[in-house]
């Protein structure tokens, strides 16, 4: 008969989570891991594989956990309603106690690395659909008369995203959700008006 795991997978992956939105994939190291999770390397790689696997399925909680929020700011009833809430929900994740600073799709995702390359991949498709979903979501719009004629939706998806991974960076930085918020409001007024 197997030895049963002396620890919850669960707990693990939360535990992972953390200690991977705080120092990101490439400076967590297995002996950080380990200490965190409390168990020893054997026992890492039997519940979970490798160090990758495991953060991604850290990321799938986070995603899971986390994303219900955000998702739900694409049902705002106009484009600028949407994209401030969207703004907004990365301005105000800063200073949570439920959160580690900034954001794991962001921070993990710097990594240099060979070894990361299939981390890289993963966190670039997950920003690439939140993306393109934006830029549904202003292609609706547009159509809807919501936005100008000549706005560029894909333009500005990117740019909504550009500004809310550079103030996940500013929060893991140190910077307030109020400067956070003072940055939104900052870009929120280039928003293009009919």
């Amino acid at each position: 008969m197997g030895r049963t795991r002396e620890f919850d997978v669960d707990l693990a992956v939360d535990s992972a989570l953390h200690l991977f939105w705080r120092k990101g994939y490439e400076g967590t190291s297995l002996t950080d891991l380990t200490n965190a999770l409390g168990i020893n390397r054997p026992s890492l790689y039997a519940a979970f594989g490798s160090k990758e696997d495991l953060f991604l399925r850290a990321v799938e909680r986070y995603t899971s956990h986390y994303g219900g929020e955000l998702v739900a700011a694409f049902e705002g009833p106009t484009a600028l309603d949407v994209v401030t809430r969207i703004i907004r929900f990365y301005a105000d994740a800063t200073g949570r106690e439920d959160r580690e600073p900034g954001c794991l799709i962001v921070q993990g995702a710097i990594v240099g690395s060979d070894d990361g390359a299939r981390v890289r991949a993963v966190l670039a498709d997950r920003r690439r659909l939140l993306e393109d979903m934006l830029a549904k979501r202003l292609e609706r719009a547009k159509r809807e008369g919501d936005l100008p004629k000549d706005a560029r939706p894909a333009d500005l998806a990117r740019f909504v995203w550009t500004v809310c991974f550079g103030i996940a960076i500013q929060g893991a930085d140190g910077a307030t959700r109020d400067q956070l918020r003072r940055v939104g409001t900052l870009a929120l007024e280039a928003w293009p008006t009919n």
